[in-house]
């Protein structure tokens, strides 16, 4: 996936099943480096553009297969478009579903347009962007605005998300013949549950000595409707089953506020190298507090720009989390989802990038090949690995195994400027 310089939205949990939330536990490592670069660009509007990338997230049970195209062309001098098309293709399942479904394969697609138009020293930018899955479908619509001020020095920015989801639940269409999965559809007792976001942020820039800026970024997010994921289920002590637990539906609330502030340090080094270093702090009503650290070096060499990153992530569990709950119903909110849990997540990634010409076609300015891989390991502190328990070796869910994941992400992907 299109990964490279584009800003995104803090990491956060989403009520979305289990693949995509995996998918974006792994993103969280790739794309933190770029969470305030839309504030800290100046009033100019991007380069044309063209990129393809490739990318493939292993880990965790799952392998997910992503594909991305993008290209960015100006309309004069004031008006730059760029849109964007996603596939990935999840196979496999997470330790989430995996007690009671079997592994899946599914594909989502997602399409982006936006717009910027620049006038004097201020950008305005409006996007929509739309994605699609069997079970999940969401409408983005985005705008921001940046200003320059103070000779360029500082750069003032304001931005406004809204989002629309709509959820399903799959089940299987059995052969009456058969008895096996003919098809997948729409699970009519669960019909179709809406959730509608809302994020507001603020950002400023400020360079501080020729060699030297600083970002600093507060977003707001407010969260109302199905929260909760249709494939998830939690758990609570069953002394009259032969597991020792019983399984039912998570309950999370309906509505969720989020305030994530983070800053961003950026050192230009006399030997052409850089040092960025980021630290952002998340809470909500949820009772979820979490920080994350990253230093970042960046060294040019020649024709080449080598990167590397180390992260870490930590987070503590919401209020109304069990690894397994004392009995059924026990309180009106009920999860057993591993992303509200107590856990802590380390990183490194290492990147290259290579600038080169393509004979004979002059109107291709500069184009670049890039390569990078990324390795994250999970731990969890309250959330343990229901299939391993074995009652008759002592193994219950209350002392089986803490469950961690070892995920490895490579990306590759080609730009071209003209």
């Amino acid at each position: 996936m299109q990964l490279r310089s584009r800003a995104a939205p803090a990491p956060r949990p989403r009520p979305q099943r289990s693949a995509s939330g995996a998918l974006r536990i792994a993103l969280l490592t790739v794309v933190v480096a770029t969470l305030y670069s839309s504030a800290s660009r100046t009033a100019v509007l991007p380069e044309d553009e063209v990129d393809y990338s490739a990318s493939q997230y292993v880990g965790g049970g799952q392998v997910i297969d992503g594909k991305t195209w993008l290209i960015r062309k100006k309309v004069g001098d004031k008006i730059s478009i760029q849109y964007s098309h996603l596939t990935d293709v999840v196979s496999g399942a997470s330790i989430d579903v995996m007690l009671y479904a079997s592994p899946y394969v599914e594909q989502r697609t997602q399409d982006s347009l936006s717009v910027e138009y620049l006038s004097g020293k201020t950008t305005y930018s409006v996007g929509f962007t739309h994605s699609y899955e069997p079970d999940y479908r969401s409408n983005t619509a985005n705008f921001s605005i940046s200003e320059d001020l103070f000779g360029d020095l500082t750069t003032v920015s304001m931005t406004f998300r809204r989002t629309w989801n709509d959820v399903y639940k799959m089940e299987c269409a059995m052969h009456s013949s058969t008895g096996e999965c003919e098809d997948k559809i729409h699970d009519p007792s669960f019909g179709e549950q809406t959730m509608d976001e809302r994020s507001y942020g603020v950002g400023l820039t400020q360079i501080l000595t020729r060699n030297s800026l600083v970002s600093l970024n507060d977003e707001i997010i407010t969260d109302q409707g199905w929260l909760s994921n249709p494939y998830r289920d939690l758990i609570y002590l069953d002394p009259t089953s032969g597991r020792g637990f019983s399984t039912e539906p998570e309950i999370d609330p309906s509505t969720r506020t989020s305030n994530a502030i983070g800053g961003d340090y950026k050192y230009y080094l006399p030997y052409r190298a850089a040092i960025d270093l980021q630290y952002r702090y998340y809470f909500d009503t949820w009772d979820i507090h979490a920080q994350t650290a990253q230093l970042g070096y960046t060294q040019p060499w020649r024709k080449w720009t080598f990167d590397a990153t180390v992260r870490y992530y930590t987070q503590t569990r919401a209020s109304f989390y069990n690894n397994a709950f004392q009995y059924a119903d026990q309180q009106n909110f009920m999860s057993r989802n591993r992303e509200l849990s107590d856990y802590y997540s380390y990183s490194v990634g290492v990147g290259a990038t290579y600038d080169f010409t393509i004979p004979h076609v002059p109107w291709i300015q500069r184009s670049t090949a890039n390569i990078r891989y990324d390795r994250l390991w999970i731990d969890y502190q309250d959330f343990r690995n229901a299939l391993l328990v074995d009652p008759a070796n002592g193994v219950t869910i209350l002392n089986a195994p803490l469950y961690s994941v070892d995920i490895r992400i490579y990306q590759f992907f080609i730009s071209l400027w003209f």
